[in-house]
């Protein structure tokens, strides 16, 4: 997508560089652009735990490069498969909830296990990964694509009206390469002329929603206003939320969603107001193995410090402020589940389906 008028990915290797994978510093955004080099799988690590580079399809295709960055550290000394299988664990640990993560990072794995020669690993790897990280933008695309006809359809009965559209955290092209999931119908209705206008949650503790969604938004110049994320109930009360979108990181079998913390407050609140409430989700972000999202979805607990601190600018400079005494104790679950029976439907690559066990697996089964 764009900024200052610039395509951009997320993260991308270019043809020229091949040895360094490059991510937009989501951290530094939006006071400062800065493009971070990666060199190594610790360096992709720490990126991807420190949340440089975050969003799961996003952390999903660094994740692929990192097993080609691990590629070209094999030397003549090296024990290959072995390092192989560590450099996958150590990524896969980087952030447990997401399960794109361990979803690619597994797939390049299992792509270069039979290949014998050095040359032979690295070339395979940067395939894989580069596969990945092309299916991904594409499924965007599609999800784009199915839910563009969602918003059309409010859209006729607001006789043309702005469809006001609410969502949390970011599932925008930083967070998944390109185009986004839960973004990915908004600009496909901005395209095709349908005037849209997104409510945009801020997101607490780490503001993804002030801090990165409206950044896209603005350099896609698609009309947003940045609310508190308890704001969202009392806009849905008094009819001013057309329709609720929001990514997952994680999809059980039988549809329940992980997404970051405080969707399932906006989840209830919607069906308590009868307001549609959707996730665009990419197939990559589904796990067929569980079934109940409370029980099994492992749920990332951060830094208590990204609660009792706030960063913002102040000047030219990034500081950070603390916001209670010292001696306050903070528990920071960085995700929470919404239940299935919350979700009006799952905007995917593949079709809007229900949020229901038959239809998920049918879907899958259909696509196999």
């Amino acid at each position: 997508m764009r900024i200052e008028g610039k395509s951009y990915r997320s993260v991308w290797i270019e043809e020229n560089k091949p040895e360094v994978v490059k991510i937009i510093d989501q951290g530094k955004l939006p006071f400062s652009f800065e493009i971070k080099e990666l060199t190594s799988v610790e360096d992709v690590y720490n990126a991807i735990s420190e949340m440089a580079v975050r969003g799961a399809p996003a952390i999903g295709v660094a994740g692929a490069y990192g097993m080609y960055l691990a590629t070209l550290e094999i030397t003549v000394h090296t024990r290959i498969h072995e390092h192989l299988r560590n450099a996958a664990s150590y990524l896969s640990s980087a952030r447990p909830t997401a399960i794109n993560l361990s979803w690619a990072v597994s797939r390049v794995l299992k792509n270069i296990e039979e290949c014998e020669s050095r040359t032979e690993i690295i070339s395979k790897a940067l395939k894989s990964a580069q596969e990945i990280c092309e299916e991904e933008i594409k499924k965007c695309i599609e999800i784009g694509n199915y839910g563009f006809e969602i918003i059309k359809n409010i859209s006729l009965k607001k006789n043309g009206d702005s469809v006001n559209i609410l969502t949390h955290c970011n599932a925008g092209w930083l967070a998944c390469v390109d185009y986004g999931t839960a973004t990915a119908p908004v600009y496909t209705a901005r395209d095709k002329g349908i005037p849209v206008h997104v409510w945009v949650d801020e997101t607490r503790p780490r503001y993804q929603g002030a801090r990165i969604t409206c950044f896209e938004l603005e350099n896609e110049d698609i009309p947003h206003t940045l609310i508190t994320d308890s704001t969202g109930g009392y806009l849905m009360q008094k009819g001013m939320v057309d329709i609720v979108i929001t990514g997952s990181d994680r999809v059980t079998r039988c549809g329940d969603c992980a997404n970051k913390t405080g969707t399932y407050h906006i989840a209830l609140a919607a069906k308590d107001n009868n307001v549609p409430f959707y996730i665009a989700v990419p197939s990559s972000s589904f796990d067929l193995n569980i079934s109940d999202g409370l029980k099994e979805i492992p749920i990332e607990e951060r830094s208590p410090e990204e609660i009792t601190e706030t960063e913002g600018i102040n000047g030219n400079s990034i500081n950070k402020v603390r916001i209670c005494n010292y001696s306050t104790r903070a528990v920071n679950y960085s995700f929470d589940i919404t239940p299935a029976r919350l979700i009006t439907g799952l905007i995917t690559d593949k079709g809007v389906i229900k949020a229901e066990e038959n239809n998920i697996v049918k879907l899958f089964k259909k696509n196999s």
